[in-house]
């Protein structure tokens, strides 16, 4: 039905501060804290729909790349290791060592830049589909509570209900199963931070680790926690990151929206009623399936996490009473106010070509490093040397870091001129990752030097291939 924009847009705004409006619920307090102060657990429905099969489908990819990256091997390194004690670092096959911190560095650099664009251009998407507390809380704890005690009108009959042997029965069941699956994932992090194999060598070995078997459990029990008990409390006091995006979003953002255009006013239209209503039967069906407990009603909430369980229970109820679907969406402040779709603004084109960018600049940085780096400075003090009647040479300090597990055999060549290069003490030997320092001599012939402070270019080989090019200036005698 056509309603004027601006005067649903009044009707709400009285709605908003009317005291005795019983109607409407406008947020006035915390979803998750009764009026007596007292935590409200939440126990949301189990909802279906396009969007909520797409959303389990990433969810379980994602648990299984979990389990599967550190036991991946590339070149006998694991796919994915972040080995904070030995200060080694494995990036998607990439062995990165202490010598690599800048590089490190602007990859951190460019992938915050990354998460603050995406969240400023297309909301909190992140933390519904990608995050690893909502996975592991809405596809892994919560189906398994409704496994073992029902639908959500059961947990809480249950959990009101007395200590007979059908709750003791099932709410040990539960306990059981949950610090089994947190034990496993507490282990399966480690494997992250210590090697898959090295945790083999560790667990064949437990007498000899009993401090570490000790913080084991510690973890365990507070991963138990977290989801018997804390659960969403992470998203809405723990998390910075939700923090952020009541700085970041604007009304261009994509995020969860409620079309209150087309909702309001919201009530049910019965039959023969003159009152015009919206298309919101004011169900609570949005409400019911909110893991954190929200009305997205209300309009967009630092609780909300874009799970879009809303979504799909709103477009189920519209299907039954014949209405078109999206009263709930992914949409801008900007696309609800105005009533037409927006589609990709300027802005937010601009802000996904950074985005893609700084992908392309991030995986660039992953995948270009050498493997040996080379640093050659001319000895400090010194100027040049004749070598006989027709030679000039100059000497240089040389530092070579080997970024691999296997030792590297390094030798250095003169690559556009004619000439000598010698290392003393022969062929440098690079420990896995190690550095090593030495100095070595250049000797070029008088006749093909052009310029008092003449530019050559050396050869970096190693195992018989040339691994990195390297400029060097070399001294001589002033060129009349």
């Amino acid at each position: 039905m056509s309603k004027n924009i601006e005067e649903v847009k009044q009707q709400r705004e009285h709605a908003a501060h009317d005291p005795n409006n019983q109607d409407i619920s406008y947020r006035d307090k915390l979803s998750t804290i009764s009026t007596e102060g007292k935590r409200v657990y939440i126990h949301p429905k189990m909802t279906k729909g396009k969007l909520t099969t797409w959303r389990n489908i990433v969810g379980v990819f994602l648990l299984m790349l979990l389990v599967a990256m550190p036991l991946i091997k590339i070149n006998g390194d694991p796919f994915m290791m972040l080995n904070l004690i030995e200060r080694k670092f494995v990036i998607f096959g990439v062995m990165f060592w202490p010598q690599d911190t800048f590089i490190l560095l602007l990859m951190m650099l460019s992938f915050l830049l990354f998460i603050i664009l995406f969240t400023v251009t297309y909301g909190r998407i992140f933390c519904g589909w990608m995050c690893p507390q909502t996975i592991f809380l809405e596809i892994v704890f919560r189906r398994i509570e409704v496994w073992i005690e029902g639908s959500p009108a059961k947990q809480r009959k249950l959990n009101e209900g007395p200590w007979n042997g059908e709750k003791i029965l099932k709410k040990i069941a539960k306990w059981v199963i949950f610090y089994t699956l947190s034990f496993a994932f507490v282990n399966i992090i480690i494997w992250y931070f210590m090697s898959f194999d090295k945790w083999l060598l560790y667990a064949s070995e437990m007498d000899k680790h009993i401090p570490g078997i000790i913080l084991i459990f510690i973890f365990t029990t507070a991963f138990f926690g977290i989801y018997l008990w804390f659960r969403e409390q992470i998203c809405l006091i723990a998390c910075p990151y939700g923090r952020m995006q009541g700085v970041l979003i604007d009304p261009s953002t994509i995020v969860i929206s409620y079309d209150y255009l087309r909702g309001e006013p919201r009530g049910h239209q019965k039959k023969g009623q003159v009152k015009e209503t919206g298309d919101c039967i004011d169900c609570h069906a949005c409400v019911d399936v909110c893991p954190t407990g929200i009305d997205i009603r209300n309009g967009t909430q630092l609780e909300c996490v874009n799970c879009s369980a809303c979504i799909d229970a709103c477009d189920t109820v519209m299907d039954k009473v014949k209405k078109p679907k999206g009263l709930i969406r992914y949409a801008s402040e900007k696309e609800i106010s105005t009533g037409k779709k927006v589609g990709f603004s300027p802005r937010i084109i601009a802000y996904s070509f950074v985005l893609v960018g700084l992908l392309a600049f991030f995986f660039t940085m992953l995948f270009t490093r050498s493997d040996v780096e080379v640093v050659v400075l001319r000895t400090p003090g010194l100027l040049y040397q004749e070598v006989g009647t027709d030679s000039l040479s100059n000497l240089y300090n040389i530092k070579v870091v080997n970024k691999t597990r296997q030792a590297q055999k390094v030798d250095i060549k003169l690559s556009s001129i004619r000439g000598e290069v010698k290392i003393i003490g022969g062929e440098l030997t690079v420990r896995p990752g190690e550095k090593t320092e030495s100095v070595l001599f250049v000797k070029i012939s008088k006749k093909d030097v052009t310029d008092s402070k003449f530019k050559i270019a050396l050869d970096v080989v190693s195992g018989g291939e040339i691994v990195d090019k390297i400029k060097i200036t070399f001294i001589s005698p002033n060129i009349q």
